[in-house]
């Protein structure tokens, strides 16, 4: 990479933006660089929504119980979120080169060890190991384009980045969906295989060895690691698991949630105390940087909250497959393929917080699409809005990223990147734990309201049971006493359904206001043109 320090200082050089869009070209090297480490990016967060798809068919595979089977992602969840703040640091100690390269291939060669995987312990341990190499994945390729690429470029970049960060997530559920139902669920490990090698050759072509300063081991903030590490996975288990256990119901719940809670707060203090923190979390008082993370935390709420309940509302009220799914959300990922590559060009035209607020307001306007939700309402009537949220979606994060980095030097930009990407998974996290809490008493909310309506003292119910039952009758069931029972048990599913699509409904308010929210810190960023590289506070 030495070829590339010219890049390096105009990144980091307090420059105007007249000056640095002068910055000199970019290297085809560069370039290869910076796509292999994107495409590795791509895979890894495809992989989470891949195998979300297909989590069912898994569990029934390798003899895992509903319950227990949530942790075949869980695992891969929690790995990554922690070895996400880690990269930064690890990636100077061994050399980007190393690390990087070392990641990818021991990713590849875990993704078909879970191909191969016999029970669920392997298959827990597996997908953790994995969920730590991809997690390298994602923050290494925003480092690099941070880095390498001069200012005037970095949109670019970051505009290749989005295709992982939410294109990634919304064609996830197609790919996994049709690989499942038409080759089998092992097929959504082995896809990873062509495109990983790729992946891999351009790294090793493109990055430049450097040495690797294993003397920052013994510098290293060891207590920071060690109390991150507890809290980010005590935190993401609670998430994962806590609506399944009743939340503060489950001592269990208790127990994680006061060891989170301990060790990030000692993690935050450890970090603003100590000499060589692992993280600059004196990044977070740039104006800039600050509200780019709350809106990215947000986003990321929305981001892996509509991938998350969209796939629950389509199995369960319209009783749709694996593939199924995955063509209804191919429309909030297929638009964003063409869309992506032309922001660069709109943030040269335009300013990119407008651009921001622009496409917050449609994936807002996306969600509020879905509120008033019937017992009709499947693929055809969600084609609109989910194209809505697709544009939406292309419009945010390639402005937000470039904003919310305006200005950090290269010396920071593990820091960034570790924090910005991190605060997004966590952001998902949240949101899924949030919806799936919502749904569940939403729909107890609505069935209370419902059944007082469904009352036998009411003409209608009466008629409806004496309807249901004569059919029952007349279908074969002789006993007139089990015919009414029927009947009884009929009218209840149908109540529980129509308070399910009310609940539903109530998700997709709940992410339009999140993503509103989200509008309202964009309001309080500056220019980036405005942003020199100390920071604007």
């Amino acid at each position: 990479m030495g070829t590339l320090q010219p890049a390096l200082n105009a990144t980091s050089a307090n420059l105007p933006a007249p000056v640095a869009s002068a910055a000199p070209a970019v290297s085809t090297k560069t370039w290869i660089a910076v796509i292999g480490a994107t495409l590795g990016a791509f895979m890894a967060v495809l992989n989470i929504q891949i195998v979300n798809a297909s989590l069912a068919d898994i569990q029934g595979a390798i003899g895992a119980g509903i319950d227990d089977g949530g942790w075949i992602s869980t695992s891969y969840l929690i790995a990554e979120i922690v070895v996400i703040p880690l990269s930064g640091w690890l990636a100077q100690v061994f050399s980007i080169r190393i690390y990087l390269l070392t990641n990818a291939i021991l990713f590849l060669v875990l993704s078909a060890a879970c191909a191969l995987a016999q029970d669920l312990s392997q298959m827990i341990v597996l997908r953790a190991i994995q969920g730590f190499t991809g997690g390298v994945l994602i923050p290494m390729a925003f480092t690099l384009i941070i880095m390498l690429l001069p200012r005037a470029k970095q949109p670019v970049g970051l505009a290749l980045f989005a295709l992982s960060a939410t294109f990634a997530p919304a064609i996830g559920p197609t790919i996994g969906g049709y690989l499942t139902e038409n080759f089998g669920w092992q097929y959504i490990f082995y896809v990873n295989l062509v495109p990983g090698a790729i992946m891999v050759g351009m790294l090793w072509y493109a990055l430049e060895p450097k040495p690797m300063k294993l003397a920052l081991l013994r510098e290293g903030d060891w207590a920071g690691i060690i109390t991150m590490a507890i809290g980010l996975s005590a935190l993401q288990t609670v998430l994962e698991e806590g609506n399944k256990d009743d939340w503060f119901g489950s001592p269990f719940i208790v127990k994680l949630s006061i060891i989170a809670a301990v060790a990030l707060t000692a993690f935050l203090v450890i970090e603003l105390t100590v000499k060589k923190p692992l993280l600059n979390l004196r990044l977070l008082v740039r104006r800039n940087f600050g509200f780019g993370m709350l809106a990215n935390f947000l986003l990321g709420i929305a981001l892996y909250g509509s991938v998350f309940i969209l796939p629950q509302y389509l199995a369960r009220i319209q009783g749709y497959n694996a593939e199924q799914i995955g063509m209804v959300l191919a429309w909030t990922g297929l638009p964003q393929l063409v869309l992506i590559p032309l922001v660069p060009r709109l943030m040269q035209k335009y300013d990119a917080r407008i651009i921001i607020g622009v496409g917050f307001v449609l994936f807002a306007a996306s969600n509020f699409m879905n509120i008033y939700m019937t017992n009709d309402y499947a693929a055809d009537q969600l084609l609109w809005p989910n194209v809505v949220r697709a544009i939406g979606q292309a419009l945010v994060m390639a402005p937000l990223s470039a904003v919310a980095t305006a200005g950090i030097e290269a010396e920071n930009a593990g820091s960034a990147s570790g924090l910005f990407n991190m605060m997004r998974n966590l952001g998902g996290a949240v949101g899924i734990a949030l919806l799936q809490t919502v749904l569940s008493k939403r729909e107890q909310y609505h069935s209370n309201v419902l059944m007082q309506s469904v009352s036998v003292f009411e003409e209608a119910t009466r008629t409806r049971l004496e309807q249901l039952t004569q059919y029952f009758v007349n279908h074969g069931v002789l006993d007139r006493a089990d015919a009414a029972h029927r009947a009884y048990v009929a009218i209840g599913h149908t109540v529980q359904k129509q308070a399910y699509i009310f609940a539903f409904s109530d998700t997709f308010y709940l992410l339009g206001m999140a993503l509103i929210v989200a509008l309202i810190a964009v309001f309080f960023l500056k220019k980036p043109g405005q942003v020199s590289a100390g920071g604007a506070h």
